[in-house]
Parts: C-alpha cells; sequence; structure tokens
C-alpha cells in the first residue's frame, strides 16, 4: 500500500512507483469510495482522475452492488449531490432553509419564522405534498413531511438544522427509490449531516439581525460527534418588525461496536416571532402587513437512532428508530375585513391554526449482494402521527376565537419495501422493486362527530430504472429510464366540507435522463412527465372547506451544465415546465413554469478572498383565474478572507432581489380600492428585499 497527501489542489503524486498493476482507490466520508485499475509501466507517468459520485447516505451500497454505477439504495440517475461547501446559504442568519439549492427557488407564504418550501419546477405543493424531505442519520432516512399539519398537509419545516453542520444535500426525482414513501412524488431532499465540526463559534448580524452559531467536537479525531447551538434575533427587512427568537441545539453521536455503528441525532427547536404575511402586490401598504397580529410559534424535540450491522462484505442490517414531539399555534389573516370608516381598522379575518403531535416510527433494512448482477434490498417503515387538538379558529371583531374545525387523528403507517439491483452487463445495470403503503386513519372530530371516521387505505408501488452504459470511446451519453408510481397522503379532515378523502392520493412518473462527460464538463438532459390524481389534499384556512387540486399532468425538461475546476465549479441549469389541469387544460395555478439558475464558486480570488454568486430566475407564475404573478430574479452572493490560517474568517453575504414570495390569489377589500369596501380577488405575496449582511467565524484549532 502507498500513502500519500494532496496538495493546494487536491493532486496526489507518487514516485518510485515499480511498474505493475495497481488498484488506486480514494475515499471521503461524505462519499461512497472510488477507485480504478491502473497499470505502470517502466519509465511511464500515468495520471489517473477519480470523481466521487455516490453521496455516503448508503457507503454500504459500495458492498453491494460497486461504486459508480448506479444502486438499490440510490437508483434515480437524476441525484444530484450538493456539497455545502459549494454553494451559498439560503438566508444566513435568518430563518428558513438554510441552503439554497441551485435549481430549486425557495418560497415562503407569510415571512417570520414559518419556514419556506423548495419548489420544483411545475409543482404548486406549496406546503410539502408532492416534495418530501428527509434526514440522514446513519444509513436510515428519517422523514420530516408532516401528514395533516395546521401549517398544511405534508408541511416540512428545515428550520430545526443548523446550516454549519450539513455537509450535504441529496436531490432526486421522488419516485424512484423504494425507500422513499409519503410524499415522495416529484422531488425528495436529504440532508446529510457531518460526522465531525471543526470547533467553533460563529457571528452574522446586520442592523436588523443577528445571529450566534458555535459547534463542538472531540479532540480525538476517531471520535464522530458535535454538538452545535444557535440563538438567533431579528426583525427581518420588512417595516413590520418580527420581534423574532429562534432557540437551537442538534446533536449527533456515532459508535462503533465491532461490526456495528451504532448513530444517535437530536434536534431540540423552539421559535416566535411576528409575521408580516401576504399583502397585495403592487400597493402600498401601511406597514408591510394587513395585520399586525398575525404571529407564529413552534416548538420541537426530535431523537433518531440508527445501527448498523455490516454482518459481511457483503450483507449488513440496519435497525433505526425515531420519536419526535411537535407543537404549533399560526395566526394568519389572508382575507382582511375593515372597517367602512377611517382609520380603517382590521375587525375580522384573523385565522388561528394550532396542534400538539407525536410521532414515533423506525424499521429495519437489509442488503445483500448475490452476485454482480444480482443485489437484494429489502426493509418496513412503521409510522404513527397522533395529532391532538388539530384546530382552527376565527377571530370575531373584538378578536375572541370561536372554533371552525377541530380534530384528533392518528395516522398509521405500515410500509414495505423490496428492490433488486444488479449489472447484466459492463454497459447494463437495473433496479426494480415495490414499495406497499398500508395507511390507516381514525379521524376524531370533535366539533361534528358524525364526520369521524375509521379507515385503512392501501397502495402498491412500482418502481424501475434501466440504465445503459455507453462505451468510453464512443460520443453516446449514459442513458437512464425510469417509472414510477408515488403518492402522498390527503389532509384526512372534512372540516365544514361534505367528501370523504380518499386518503391516498397516487401519481405515475416517467423519468428519461441523459448525461455526458466532454473536457470535463458533466452535460445532463432530464425530462420527466408526471400524472396526479384528483385530490381533496388540504383544508382551506379561510372558510375550512376541503380544496381540489386534481387531476394533473406535469411535464418537464431540465438542462444543466457543471464543472469542477481546481479552485473553484461552475454549475447552470435551465427547467422548462407545462402543468395543466387533466380536466380543463388550464394551467395548475402557482406552479413555477420556468426557472433559471447560475452558481459559480473561486477559491482563489486576490487577497486571499473565496467568492460564491448565484443568480436565479423563475418567470411570472399563472395563478389561476386570469390572474398571473411578477418574475422574481434574486442574485446572492458571498466573499470570505480567511486569516491565521484558516482560523478565523470573516465574510459578507448580500441579496440583491425584487419580487414577491408566495404569490397566490386572495378576495378581499382593501382601503385604497376604489371599489371599495366590495371585495375583489387580488395577488398577493410576501415582498422580497434586497440585504447585506457580515459574518465572523473563529476555529478553536486548524
Amino acid at each position: 500500500m502507498h500513502e500519500a497527501s494532496s496538495d493546494s489542489e487536491g493532486r496526489f503524486q507518487w514516485t518510485d512507483i515499480e511498474p505493475s498493476r495497481y488498484n488506486v482507490r480514494a475515499e471521503i466520508s461524505t462519499f461512497a469510495p472510488v477507485s480504478a485499475d491502473v497499470t505502470v509501466a517502466e519509465g511511464q507517468d500515468v495520471a489517473v482522475e477519480l470523481k466521487f459520485q455516490q453521496i455516503a447516505s448508503v457507503r454500504q451500497a459500495v458492498t453491494v452492488v460497486g461504486t459508480s454505477a448506479p444502486s438499490s439504495l440510490t437508483p434515480d440517475p437524476s441525484e444530484r449531490i450538493v456539497m455545502h461547501d459549494q454553494v451559498l446559504d439560503a438566508n444566513p442568519g435568518r430563518p428558513g432553509a438554510p441552503i439554497s439549492i441551485p435549481g430549486y427557488p425557495i418560497e415562503t407564504a407569510s415571512g417570520g419564522i414559518k419556514a419556506p418550501q423548495y419548489f420544483a419546477p411545475g409543482v404548486a405543493g406549496d406546503h410539502g405534498e408532492p416534495i418530501a424531505q428527509f434526514y440522514q442519520i446513519g444509513d436510515f432516512l428519517y422523514p420530516n413531511n408532516l401528514p395533516a399539519n395546521a401549517h398544511g398537509n405534508g408541511y416540512a419545516d428545515p428550520n430545526f438544522l443548523i446550516a454549519p453542520m450539513i455537509e450535504a444535500v441529496a436531490i432526486d426525482g421522488g419516485a424512484f427509490n423504494v425507500r422513499e414513501g409519503n410524499n415522495s412524488v416529484d422531488m425528495a431532499a436529504t440532508y446529510v449531516p457531518r460526522e465531525r465540526l471543526n470547533s467553533f463559534v460563529e457571528l452574522t448580524g446586520d442592523y436588523r439581525d443577528i445571529d450566534l452559531v458555535a459547534g463542538w467536537s472531540p479532540k480525538n479525531p476517531a471520535t464522530n460527534a458535535f454538538v452545535a447551538v444557535e440563538a438567533a434575533y431579528g426583525n427581518g427587512y420588512l417595516a413590520r418588525l418580527e420581534h423574532r427568537q429562534q432557540y437551537n441545539v442538534n446533536a449527533l453521536r456515532q459508535f462503533k461496536f465491532g461490526r456495528n455503528e451504532l448513530t444517535l441525532f437530536g434536534v431540540g427547536y423552539y421559535g416566535i416571532s411576528f409575521i408580516p404575511g401576504l399583502i397585495p402586490i403592487n400597493t402600498f401598504v401601511p406597514n408591510d402587513t394587513v395585520d399586525n397580529r398575525q404571529f407564529e410559534r413552534t416548538n420541537t424535540a426530535i431523537f433518531v437512532a440508527s445501527d448498523t450491522w455490516r454482518i459481511n462484505d457483503k450483507q449488513q442490517l440496519t435497525m433505526s428508530g425515531f420519536f419526535r414531539e411537535y407543537a404549533l399555534t399560526l395566526r394568519s389573516n389572508f382575507a382582511p375585513v375593515y372597517s367602512t370608516e377611517p382609520p380603517f381598522q382590521v375587525i375580522g379575518g384573523l385565522i388561528q391554526q394550532s396542534e400538539m403531535r407525536t410521532i414515533a416510527g423506525g424499521g429495519p433494512l437489509y442488503t445483500q449482494k448475490i452476485t454482480s448482477w444480482l443485489s437484494v434490498l429489502a426493509g418496513v417503515d412503521l409510522r404513527r402521527d397522533a395529532p391532538r387538538d388539530l384546530d382552527l379558529k376565527a377571530a370575531n371583531a373584538p378578536g375572541i376565537f370561536h372554533p371552525v374545525t377541530s380534530n384528533n387523528l392518528t395516522l398509521s403507517f405500515v410500509e414495505p419495501y423490496l428492490s433488486f439491483d444488479g449489472a447484466l452487463s459492463r454497459y447494463v445495470h437495473y433496479d426494480v422493486g415495490f414499495r406497499r403503503e398500508e395507511v390507516w386513519t381514525d379521524n376524531v372530530d370533535r366539533i361534528n362527530p358524525a364526520k369521524s371516521f375509521d379507515k385503512l387505505a392501501g397502495l402498491t408501488l412500482p418502481k424501475a430504472t434501466l440504465t445503459i452504459f455507453p462505451p468510453r470511446s464512443t460520443f453516446l451519453p449514459t442513458i437512464a429510464f425510469s417509472y414510477g408510481e408515488a403518492f402522498h397522503t390527503e389532509d384526512p379532515r372534512i372540516g365544514t366540507g361534505t367528501m370523504a378523502p380518499m386518503l391516498l392520493a397516487p401519481s405515475r412518473l416517467y423519468q428519461l435522463v441523459l448525461d455526458k462527460t466532454v473536457q470535463k464538463f458533466d452535460f445532463r438532459v432530464t425530462l420527466k412527465h408526471v400524472t396526479n390524481s384528483q385530490e381533496l389534499a388540504k383544508i382551506d384556512p379561510d372558510t375550512g372547506l376541503q380544496e381540489d387540486l386534481g387531476p394533473s399532468l406535469n411535464r418537464v425538461i431540465t438542462v444543466s451544465l457543471q464543472r469542477n475546476f481546481s479552485q473553484g465549479s461552475i454549475s447552470i441549469s435551465y427547467s422548462q415546465a407545462d402543468t395543466r389541469d387533466r380536466m380543463t387544460g388550464e394551467p395548475t395555478p402557482e406552479a413555477p413554469r420556468l426557472i433559471w439558475d447560475a452558481v459559480a464558486t473561486e477559491n482563489h480570488l486576490p487577497f486571499h478572498l473565496r467568492g460564491r454568486c448565484e443568480f436565479e430566475y423563475v418567470r411570472a407564475k399563472p395563478l389561476g383565474d386570469g390572474f398571473v404573478g411578477v418574475p422574481v430574479p434574486e442574485f446572492r452572493g458571498a466573499l470570505l478572507r480567511p486569516f491565521f490560517d484558516g482560523r478565523m474568517s470573516v465574510s459578507t453575504e448580500f441579496l440583491i432581489a425584487s419580487g414577491y414570495t408566495g404569490q397566490t390569489t386572495e378576495t378581499f377589500a382593501f382601503p385604497s380600492d376604489p371599489t371599495f369596501p366590495t371585495p375583489i380577488e387580488r395577488v398577493v405575496g410576501v415582498p422580497l428585499k434586497s440585504y447585506i449582511t457580515a459574518s465572523w467565524t473563529y476555529h478553536f484549532s486548524k
């Protein structure tokens, strides 16, 4: 065995190597190891380039199916690995999604601590119904979506993650992996935490917000563990001061006992703030809010344990479990009612959504490589959600709340899955499997007991991927075709409506991926065809009525180009979607149609600076009833200057943006309307503001 350390550009060099055939292997904790066989002749210089391709979410897949080919644990050929160090924080020092993922815009419908959601091209699921979110703990995918959440059905909140502890995010098509269940329709995002932190303290702030983060890991580099804490305060950038407070702790510990690796992960979070809410666009609104009483309070505690037993080089068994406590109180006003005389006080429209719930689950996962052409993956996901006091209340003129809907729910999931995977030849790889969904729902309507019900629903979801690798000497691209069926749960509350939901909303997806590397540029084209069933997916917070959201068809093309350099990287993507109601042919409201994104990084700028920048453009979206929103361009960047061999750094982050986030339509009368007090339908959103902030970071070791 020969070992060497890299130079400043990541290159390794060996001299005085005996002529022979060698296996060159590269390993890093974040990715699966990669290797290459090379023959060295006497007097010959040989260059070998190794490219990490598989996220370490499935490090065990290396022993199951190989290194660079797709595996039963990561079968989706459209999967992208976004390294945190190569992109920008979405909102440094501010609440929301911790990482800006190129090509997937982030939107919020209220501001404040109400966490925004990632949007996929052509997807209008503003609360996460068709977009899944996971935390990868050891070899377990912890599901973060909450069915029938008071925020909205399928809501997923990434506010609980402290940004510096995230090492990478894996993005895939959602429907093609048997391990991914509820909400994994158009997209699944998996956050990968670091195994260790370089102990640090970081302060980020500007004239409106301040954020303090500290992280610690043991001195022994063989001990994988960290504790990170965060305290954030601020008022945001709108005239309505948020008076925001957030307190957060994340912790991870790994233990190795012989062939077993146990990973423990915990989260504790509390947040409270006033929220500006939606306001009419292109209209002067005093204090940037229609109701100063809008606010949110959230707290949660999460504990996850995952143990992987590597039985031998070809078999392993993972046992995992989790428990979560969650509570939410949210006050919003989407349809304000004003007094008809000056000073036009808000006298109606305020609502309150609240809940308390516990979630418990887990399950086994078994993998085995039998031959080069056959590997087996089998497992069961178990989960029980128990939202209690899931209430929607409306305030009268004096501000006293009265109930509109009130439910106690229990949702129980039993989800076995099985897949077969292997290489039929050096040019063909296959993955085929299925996932069975058995979902039991107990809905206790506390206002109208006649609308209570107890129901079991099931689906079988087949999934398959065929990947063709052409000879490297040809100009042909890698071709991968995938088929998958997926689903998300409907909100089981009938509310003030009349129809009992079907509980499970199925979807069918086809995907074609063409991938080719030319002169170290990775060029990829992805075509996707998604059909969604008719669904009663959530309760309208204004009325308590069910919302009919289907059936629909979404067709998407995404073209991307990526190149990594020794000093940085560049990535460009373009997505165009056509999403329509299959009954009427009308465009699906609020689904982004066109998304441009470009990201560039440079680590060797003058004066020892390091830079990151991203430009994202989302074309104006149709919002329904003939209304069209406004486009949203965003340009964000960061400049960092390290000192003392990297032990300390100073950086500045900025966002230049215009338009509105969370664009939708609401019907109400606004005092500046010529027709006031007659209500009219209008476009509303949360104004986007440009900002610049600064950060100081100190590491306690090099």
